[in-house]
C-alpha cells in the first residue's frame, strides 16, 4: 500500500482516492509542478492535503478568501491535522503569534492569501518557514483570461524564487485553454518537471435547465417544492438576497441570506447553519459557495445571469458534489441580457471621466499638484458624490481602475461600508424615540436620508450622521449599537475605516496615463465571456452539458440526457410568421399610451410566455421597443 493511500485512509477514511487524484499526488510527491483541473467535487483539496501530508514539513496554501481558509482549517481539524489561516479579520499581533506556531510547532498547512505573501512580516519570516510545498487553490484566478482574475496572484511566483526546489501544486475547477497554459506561465512552471492533469468537466449527475420565464418568483418556488433537500439561489445584489431570503421566509421555507457586505462572524454564523442544515435555502451573491465543503446540495437557482460560462459552471457545480441527482437552474427573460450587458459596460469606466474623478478626488483629499504621495484620505463615498455631483456606479468603477493602474489604493471599506435596517415594528420605533430623545435624532436622521432602511439593509454613512447630528464618533456607534440591542435595527459597522492610500503625489488629469493596451484586452475578454454567457442560455438545440464542457476545451462530449433540452422540456416555441407579427402589433398597441412593465405585458397574452419572451427579445434586439431601468417597455421616441 503506498504512503498516499495510507494517509487517505487514516485521515478521510477512504478506501480508494477518485480518478486522478493518485496521480496528482504522486506527481507533487515526485517533485513535479502540477496543475490540476477537477470540477467542483471532484476532490481537489485531498490532492494537495495528502502530499502536504506526506512531505515532511510544512506547506504554502495560497487561497483567495477568508471564508475558504476556515472552511479547509476546521475540516483539517476536525481530523486531527494542525492547520491555521492567517488573514486581515486577525489582528498584527494575531499574525505575529500565528506565524511563529507555523515555524516552530507542528503546522502542516498554512493558509495564507496572495497579498499575504508580500507583507514585511511573512517575508522576515520566509526563512524560517520549513516549507516543502506550495499549493495555489482557485488557481484561474492568476490569468487574466479567468472569471475572477486578482491582480496579487500575478506575484506569487517571487515566493519560488525564495524556495527555488519545492514543487508548486496549482489547483482550479474551471479553466479553458488559454487559462490552463497562462497559470503555467505565471507560475513559473519548470517544463522539465511539469504536468497537468485534467478530469472530464463533464456532470452526469447534474441536469442543467435554463426556463425562460416572467414570473421568476412563481417559478422559484415551484423549483423548491419539488425538488427536496439543500439549496443555494443566486443573485447579483446584496440587497436583492436579503429580499428573495425574506419572500421565502413568508413561503414557509427556512431561508437566510449571505454577502460580502456582511462582517465575517456573521458569515460564518450564516454558512455554518446551513451546512447544519439548520438553513435549507441559502440566497446569496456569488462571495457564497466557494470550497464549502457540503456534498448534498440539490438545487442551485440563478435568478440573474452570471457575467460568464466559468462563473455559472463553477457555482452550478456546488449542486450534487455527492454523485447524486442534482439540478441547476437557471431563470432568464429578455430583461437579464441588457442587465448583463450594462453591467459589463459600466464595470469599464471612460477614461475621460475617470480623469475628472481623479481630479475630484485629490480636491476632496486637499492634496496640491505633486504632493500626497504615501498618504490616507478617509473616504466617504456618499459626501463625496454629494460635493462632486458624480454617481456612486460611476465612482467605484473609476476608482478600481485607477487602483488597477497604481494611482492609488482604496480598502475594502470603501467599496462596502456600514449597514443598518430596522427591525421592529413603527410603533416599537415611536416608543423607543418618546424614551430616548438621541435614538429619535438618529433614527430620524437614517429615515430622512436612507431610503428603504425598513425593507432592506441600507448603506450608511457614519461621518455624514456624526456632521449631520453634531455628535462624536463613539457616540453615534453607542447608539446605533443600542438600537440593535433592543431590538430596534440590525446594525453592521464596517469592518474598517473608510480610506484612500495615494501610491504616487497627485498629478493633474492630463498627466494620467492609463494601460489601454491591458485595459481594452480585459474589456474585450469580458465582453467575450458575456457573449458566451448570452449564448449559452439563447440556443435550444444542444445539450447544455456539451455546450458548457465544449468551452472549456472538451471536443467531444456525450449528451446528457437530462438537461432541458435532451428532455424537450424546453424547446424553442413554434411560432409562424403571422403570429409573431399578431403579436408584435399588439405589443405595440400596449405601449401606445406610455412604458408598460414587462411582466403585465406578459400576463396580457396568458399561456403564450415563452413565444412572447422571443418576440420581445426580437423586437429589443431590432430597437422597435426599448427597455427601461425599472424593467419596463417603451416605443422608440
Amino acid at each position: 500500500m503506498s504512503v498516499a493511500l495510507k494517509i487517505l485512509q487514516k485521515h478521510w477514511g477512504y478506501d480508494s482516492f477518485r480518478p486522478l487524484q493518485e496521480e496528482i499526488i504522486q506527481s507533487v510527491l515526485n517533485g513535479h509542478d502540477t496543475l490540476a483541473l477537477l470540477p467542483t467535487g471532484g476532490g481537489k483539496s485531498i490532492c494537495f492535503q495528502v502530499p502536504g501530508l506526506a512531505l515532511n514539513g510544512l506547506c504554502l496554501v495560497v487561497s483567495p478568501l477568508i471564508a475558504l481558509m476556515n472552511d479547509q482549517v476546521r475540516q483539517l481539524s476536525k481530523r486531527g491535522i494542525p492547520a491555521i489561516a492567517i488573514h486581515s479579520a486577525l489582528a498584527r499581533k494575531e499574525i505575529d503569534s500565528e506565524l511563529d506556531r507555523a515555524a516552530y510547532s507542528d503546522i502542516k498547512f498554512l493558509y495564507v492569501s496572495p497579498e499575504r505573501l508580500k507583507t514585511d512580516m511573512f517575508l522576515a519570516r520566509i526563512d524560517k518557514l520549513n516549507v516543502t510545498m506550495l499549493a495555489v487553490d482557485e488557481a484561474h484566478c492568476i490569468s487574466q483570461w479567468g472569471y475572477d482574475f486578482r491582480p496579487p496572484y500575478l506575484d506569487i511566483w517571487q515566493i519560488r524564487e525564495l524556495l527555488p526546489s519545492i514543487p508548486i501544486i496549482a489547483l482550479t475547477a474551471t479553466a479553458t485553454t488559454n487559462v490552463v497554459q497562462d497559470i503555467q506561465d505565471k507560475l513559473k512552471f519548470r517544463a522539465e518537471t511539469s504536468a497537468v492533469y485534467q478530469k472530464s468537466f463533464t456532470r452526469s449527475n447534474l441536469s442543467y435547465s435554463v426556463l425562460y420565464e416572467e414570473d421568476k418568483k412563481k417559478s422559484l418556488l415551484r423549483i423548491l417544492n419539488k425538488v427536496p433537500g439543500s439549496g443555494i439561489i443566486y443573485v447579483r445584489s446584496r440587497k436583492r438576497t436579503q429580499q428573495v431570503a425574506e419572500l421565502l421566509q413568508q413561503e414557509g421555507f427556512t431561508a437566510d441570506f449571505y454577502h460580502a457586505g456582511l462582517t465575517n462572524q456573521l458569515r460564518s454564523e450564516k454558512q455554518q447553519q446551513w451546512i447544519d442544515d439548520e438553513i435549507r435555502i441559502m440566497v446569496c451573491t456569488n462571495a457564497f459557495g466557494m470550497g464549502i465543503d457540503k456534498p448534498d446540495v440539490r438545487t442551485v437557482v440563478h435568478l440573474d445571469l452570471p457575467e460568464s460560462p466559468e462563473e455559472y459552471f463553477q457555482e452550478a457545480g456546488r449542486a450534487g458534489r455527492d454523485g447524486q441527482k442534482a439540478y441547476a437552474v437557471l431563470l432568464f427573460n429578455p430583461v437579464d441580457q441588457d442587465d448583463l450587458e450594462q453591467r459589463i459596460r459600466r464595470s469599464f469606466p471612460e477614461i475621460e471621466r475617470t480623469r475628472e474623478i481623479y481630479h475630484a478626488l485629490g480636491n476632496y483629499a486637499r492634496l496640491a499638484i505633486g504632493a500626497g504621495k504615501d498618504s490616507f484620505t478617509e473616504f466617504d463615498l456618499r459626501k463625496f458624490c454629494i460635493a462632486f455631483g458624480f454617481k456612486a456606479n460611476e465612482v467605484i468603477p473609476a476608482i478600481k481602475l485607477l487602483q488597477d493602474n497604481e494611482y492609488l489604493r482604496a480598502n475594502a471599506a470603501v467599496f462596502s461600508g456600514s449597514q443598518i435596517m430596522f427591525t421592529s415594528s413603527q410603533r416599537s420605533l415611536e416608543d423607543m424615540q418618546d424614551r430616548n430623545p438621541k435614538i429619535a435624532a438618529v433614527s430620524k436622521l437614517i429615515l430622512r436620508s436612507y431610503e428603504g432602511s425598513f425593507d432592506h439593509f441600507v448603506k450608511i454613512s457614519e461621518s455624514f450622521m456624526q456632521k449631520k447630528l453634531e455628535m462624536g464618533k463613539e457616540e453615534l456607534k453607542a447608539l446605533l449599537n443600542l438600537m440593535q440591542q433592543h431590538g430596534i435595527a440590525k446594525y453592521i459597522p464596517a469592518g474598517e475605516q473608510s480610506n484612500i492610500y495615494w501610491t504616487k503625489s497627485r498629478l493633474s488629469q492630463a498627466d494620467l496615463v492609463f494601460d489601454m493596451e491591458r485595459y481594452n484586452f480585459l474589456k474585450k475578454t469580458k465582453e467575450g465571456k458575456a457573449n458566451a454567457m448570452i449564448a449559452y442560455v439563447n440556443q435550444m438545440d444542444n445539450c447544455r452539458s456539451r455546450v458548457l464542457v465544449k468551452y472549456f476545451g472538451e471536443a467531444v462530449a456525450p449528451k446528457c440526457g437530462i438537461c432541458d433540452v435532451c428532455t424537450g422540456r424546453n424547446q424553442k416555441p413554434d411560432i409562424s410568421t403571422k403570429e409573431s407579427k399578431d403579436i408584435k402589433e399588439r405589443i405595440v398597441d400596449f405601449l401606445a399610451d406610455g412604458p408598460v412593465h414587462i411582466e403585465k405585458i406578459s400576463d396580457e397574452f396568458g399561456n403564450a410566455e415563452q413565444k412572447i419572451v422571443l418576440v420581445i427579445r426580437e423586437m429589443m434586439d431590432a430597437g422597435q421597443v426599448l427597455l427601461t431601468v425599472d424593467r419596463k417597455l417603451k416605443l422608440p421616441e
